[in-house]
């Protein structure tokens, strides 16, 4: 009797896991990171932690995204890397929300004191809790979803994921980037998929650090969402992996007067087969000509921002919805 019970309990949490879908959010925190995925089975992973101050905007806002998912706690932190756009809210949410363990590429590399200040900030917080220091080609250890490191500490994956490994004609005519010594070149990217879908999230990995991962070789393939690298900034989001990539969405984590430069979002608007790019701020630099209709953008006035997000809830299938929290605007891609 007892083997019953349990084997029909296994079934039916088989069957949850198969039916619900992955749940991915946006999070505005004004043009930095925070990118909360759940999965089916009720696994939290958190990328990123936003802007440290403004009376704990950015804290307040992940916890109230993960509360109204039913989480009593983020199982996983994962810091990109350390500046303070993306570490800076962790103190804060440590103390709005349980956080059962941390990710990251290791010690600060770049040589600047707010990023030394964020790194030990950050550090005193993680203390004695479980702490991962990742490296490509890693997975994080969870059930229902699929989460791999492709780029830690300047670091990049060697071999091509499945089904990838294609050369990448447009190798030979972008021309070679500029180094880079800051804490982005060293940013966390992972790949989340679950079923046949796939989201794409590099940090704010700049273009000197992108081009290893297709060229001469696309080493990561296809993703269904990609989350605009580095804000959409011009620094990041070469036409070589944004092309490579082949997203049917984009969201951009930009904020109103941070990110959605004018040459990196025309790059990702003109990528071959996306249907649509989304973003969470109206760009003031883009001005007319670079920014998406209305609809399509979670907060377009400046003066009237009411940190509204962006989420993404994706099917075993590769179908997935994409809800604008501010006006309820949806839509459904289908493979």
């Amino acid at each position: 009797m007892l083997c019953a019970i349990g084997c029909a309990l296994l079934i039916f949490r088989a069957s949850a896991a198969t039916i619900a879908p992955l749940r991915v959010f946006c999070i505005d925190v004004e043009g930095g990171q925070a990118t909360l995925f759940v999965d089916a089975m009720g696994e939290s992973l958190l990328v990123d932690t936003g802007w440290d101050g403004f009376n704990n905007r950015d804290a307040n806002r992940i916890a109230a995204a993960a509360k109204a998912e039913g989480l009593k706690q983020i199982d996983y932190v994962l810091i990109t890397h350390y500046h303070a756009d993306h570490v800076g809210g962790t103190t804060q949410l440590a103390g709005a929300i349980k956080i059962g363990a941390f990710a990251d590429h290791g010690p600060n590399r770049e040589d600047a004191d707010e990023t030394r200040d964020g790194y030990a900030a950050y550090m005193k917080v993680v203390g004695s809790n479980k702490h991962l220091v990742v490296k490509p080609g890693d997975k994080l250890p969870f059930k229902g979803m699929d989460v791999l490191v492709l780029t830690a500490a300047g670091k990049q994956i060697k071999s091509a994921l499945p089904g990838a490994g294609q050369a990448n004609p447009l190798c030979a005519s972008e021309p070679a980037p500029p180094a880079d010594v800051t804490e982005n070149a060293f940013s966390v990217g992972i790949l989340v998929t679950v079923g046949k879908f796939r989201f794409l999230d590099l940090g704010d990995l700049v273009k000197v650090k992108e081009r290893p991962l297709v060229c001469p070789n696309n080493l990561i393939g296809t993703a269904d969402v990609y989350l605009v690298t580095h804000h959409g900034l011009f620094e990041s989001n070469s036409k070589v992996i944004v092309d490579a990539v082949h997203p049917r969405v984009a969201i951009m984590n930009n904020g109103a007067r941070k990110g959605g430069s004018p040459e990196a979002w025309q790059t990702v608007h003109d990528s071959p087969g996306l249907q649509d790019l989304w973003q969470l701020h109206y760009s003031v630099e883009g001005a007319a000509a670079h920014n998406v209709a209305e609809k399509f953008i979670a907060n377009p006035d400046e003066k009237n921002d009411k940190g509204s997000y962006i989420e993404v809830t994706a099917q075993r299938d590769g179908s997935f919805t994409v809800v604008n929290s501010r006006n309820k605007f949806e839509k459904t891609y289908t493979k």
